[in-house]
């Protein structure tokens, strides 16, 4: 089935899903011989129980990682694109993408990174598939990767209980038919600063209550819109998708779509915490390789956060 709202004689469809999480564990535990805070504290306003964190990767190592195995999945090597969203590398040139591709020996694929923090991976995706339609490629990955630990006051127990690192990624080829839907993207101007990575040493902060009343008003009208721009009603998705921010945060999106449990793919902040531009693609390859999506399913993909940003599409996932 197509997924609507183009007269694109062909469009793109996911061949495979990857993703990577470091080795280190960082529990609430742990946070809490560190910070005035407590397992309990944690969980009752995050739902966060652990998170994985960086000991000398590099958001390059992260995406290399998961950028294999979404190769693997697929069955293929090289790629005409590679597209990158991260918030947190720190190279100016080469970009991330230009590691990845040199790591994976791909042959001259156009390289391309995008920040726009935790809507990051649905910009990329948007991007490559508009390559695709247009002819410029054939076949991409794009990876969200993010190492936010790096980034993190650990003294501050207002950020330092949610930020994560990880990375995940999908393999996207072109389709005799759409597969992956028009992309609804966008920003609020006026909320620039609600979520920001600056200072000297450089760490994240965000305006928690912002962002908050931002995800209970307007986060459900961006997933309609998505949905009417797609050509679906809620009633046709399998699969829901959103940046994992914080499990207290996503709870109300997720009931305002009348999502059930079965279909939410939000519960792998319990165990990864916030991971921005990764959260997405990492919970969906993580679900997809254990078995608790459906094949062939169609799932709503949305994003937001520094910027202030959102972005979002609708997706088939691999037969």
């Amino acid at each position: 089935m197509s997924i609507a709202s183009s007269s694109a004689q062909h469009g793109s469809k996911i061949t495979g899903l990857g993703h990577y999480q470091p080795e280190k564990v960082l529990t609430n535990f742990d946070i809490a011989k560190m910070v005035d805070t407590s397992d309990e504290w944690i969980q009752e306003r995050t739902g966060i129980v652990e998170r994985r964190v960086v000991e000398d990767e590099t958001v390059a190592d992260l995406a290399v990682a998961a950028a294999r195995m979404a190769l693997e999945d697929a069955g293929i090597e090289d790629v005409d694109l590679v597209v990158v969203a991260s918030t947190t590398s720190t190279d100016r040139s080469p970009n991330t993408a230009g590691r990845v591709s040199q790591r994976l020996g791909f042959t001259s694929p156009a390289i391309m990174d995008v920040n726009t923090a935790c809507s990051g991976f649905e910009y990329a995706v948007g991007i490559a598939d508009q390559a695709i339609r247009a002819g410029s490629a054939e076949s991409a990955v794009v990876i969200g990767s993010e190492t936010l630990s790096t980034v993190t006051d650990w003294t501050d127990r207002r950020t330092c209980i949610l930020t994560a690192d990880g990375a995940g990624a999908v393999v996207l080829q072109k389709s005799e038919e759409p597969l992956v839907s028009q992309t609804v993207w966008g920003s609020v101007p006026s909320m620039a600063d609600a979520v920001v990575i600056d200072g000297d040493p450089e760490y994240f902060s965000q305006d928690g209550r912002q962002v908050m009343r931002w995800a209970f008003t307007d986060a459900s009208k961006q997933a309609h819109k998505v949905l009417d721009a797609a050509g679906l009603g809620l009633g046709d998705i399998d699969v829901f998708a959103f940046h994992q921010a914080n499990l207290r945060l996503v709870e109300p999106l997720a009931k305002a779509l009348k999502a059930t449990d079965e279909q939410i793919v939000i519960k792998d902040v319990i165990e990864s915490g916030n991971t921005s531009a990764a959260s997405v693609p990492l919970g969906l390859s993580k679900y997809w390789h254990r078995g608790d999506l459906p094949r062939g399913g169609t799932a709503l993909l949305l994003g937001f956060g520094g910027g202030f940003t959102f972005a979002g599409q609708v997706v088939k996932l691999p037969e």
